[in-house]
């Protein structure tokens, strides 16, 4: 497992071959102004909440990989409503990928997106693999 801070509350995630963001915020953060957000890998996108300083890079990432964004049922539905792939998650709920298992927990937070829809309930992810295990809390920084 190699983990690359994004800066922000974004991370890279290698696990077993597959690349994974988390909380993409790129384009618009000074501590990431020297990634080019075009030349990023992606298989999976995992979103905490829907606030624009967490979601900023999803779709530009997403149609450039044909990641799929993960989140809860709100976010995931406002992405596949634009055509993406998504998998949507119940907190408590967890799916085994092809990477390790992730578990959706809850997070206290708000979340809504910046367009005014509704976000959903926020929360984090705890990811199981055979090398490591990794929570991310997804609450504010």
């Amino acid at each position: 497992m190699k983990i690359t801070y994004l800066g922000h509350a974004s991370l890279g995630i290698e696990i077993q071959g597959k690349n994974i963001i988390v909380d993409p915020f790129i384009s618009g953060n000074e501590l990431a102004k020297h990634i080019d957000v075009n030349s990023l890998k992606a298989d999976y996108i995992l979103v905490t909440h829907a606030h624009g300083d967490h979601i900023l890079d999803v779709e530009t990432i997403a149609k450039n990989t044909g990641a799929v964004i993960v989140s809860n049922a709100e976010i995931t539905d406002y992405y596949a409503a634009k055509g993406f792939n998504t998998h949507p998650m119940n907190h408590g709920g967890s799916w085994q990928f092809d990477f390790g298992k992730v578990k959706y927990v809850t997070a206290l937070h708000s979340s809504s997106f910046p367009d005014g829809s509704n976000g959903g309930q926020p929360g984090g992810f705890v990811i199981e693999t055979d090398e490591k295990n990794i929570y991310i809390a997804g609450i504010p920084h």
